[in-house]
């Protein structure tokens, strides 16, 4: 593994894909990716949960 290669930052990840995820909703309106939205948000609120809030 490269030592001077970036760390990875899931905090900075998730935030970006949330952004994204909330344009791309408002470009294509539909149900079903918002019931996909809602869960990944729910499986983050869990993940985040059990581990003390060390994402």
């Amino acid at each position: 593994m490269d030592p001077n290669a970036p760390k990875p930052d899931a905090s900075a990840n998730v935030a970006e894909a949330q952004s994204l995820l909330k344009s791309l909703r408002e470009q294509v309106a539909h149900p079903d990716l918002d019931v996909a939205i809602e869960k990944l948000e729910m499986a983050l609120s869990i993940l985040t949960t059990k581990t003390g809030g060390m994402l």
